[in-house]
């Protein structure tokens, strides 16, 4: 299949950094030789998402929602839905999101890889059972000046949250971790 071809080649061509996206660039490879429909929502099992990790230039703030399903600060993301423009998902999610308008790539590659387990929740009236996000995350700089616009579907703040902060603000350990590593990934990089 031509789009898990592209895929194949994203998730091939990435360096890890950690013991982490090792393993998940392991397994996301091997999903994506078992499975067909990763970019759609029909494997119920699993499927890819992507993420925008947006700061500001002096890198002190991240941009967040407030997420109306974990109930807490989150980074800005979503379903690929058949999208295999990954960078145009992103985008997308960061503008529906938070309603910001300018914005910056700062790499044209993934800042990171990372498997994320979903809790079974409801949406939208539906139980959505628990499942996996094949997660790739890109690095966006945005200025501070524009306004933000709540997505209310999706969640009930935006802000520019420390990065002191927004270390602690996950409710779910393993997403502490993520954060951490985004940050120490983008310190690396300035």
């Amino acid at each position: 299949m031509k789009e898990s071809a592209q895929l194949m080649g994203l998730i091939e061509s990435f360096e890890p950094s950690c013991m982490q996206e090792h393993r998940d660039k392991e397994a996301m490879l091997f999903y994506l030789t078992a499975f067909d429909d990763l970019l759609t929502r029909k494997n119920p099992l699993l499927h890819v998402t992507v993420s925008a990790w947006t700061m500001n230039s002096r890198r002190d703030q991240v941009l967040m929602v407030f997420h109306n399903i974990y109930q807490a600060w989150s980074w800005v993301g979503g379903h690929a839905d058949g999208d295999q423009n990954l960078i145009s998902v992103a985008e997308r999610e960061l503008t529906e999101e938070t309603g910001l308008k300018e914005f910056r790539l700062m790499m044209p590659t993934p800042l990171s890889l990372e498997i994320i387990g979903v809790q079974g929740h409801e949406k939208r009236g539906t139980y959505v059972s628990s499942h996996l996000h094949l997660n790739v995350t890109y690095f966006f700089e945005a200025p501070q000046h524009q306004p933000l616009k709540v997505k209310p579907d999706e969640n009930i703040g935006v802000a520019w949250r420390d990065v002191a902060t927004v270390q602690k603000d996950p409710t779910e350990k393993h997403m502490q971790k993520i954060y951490q590593k985004l940050l120490r990934r983008v310190d690396a990089m300035s």
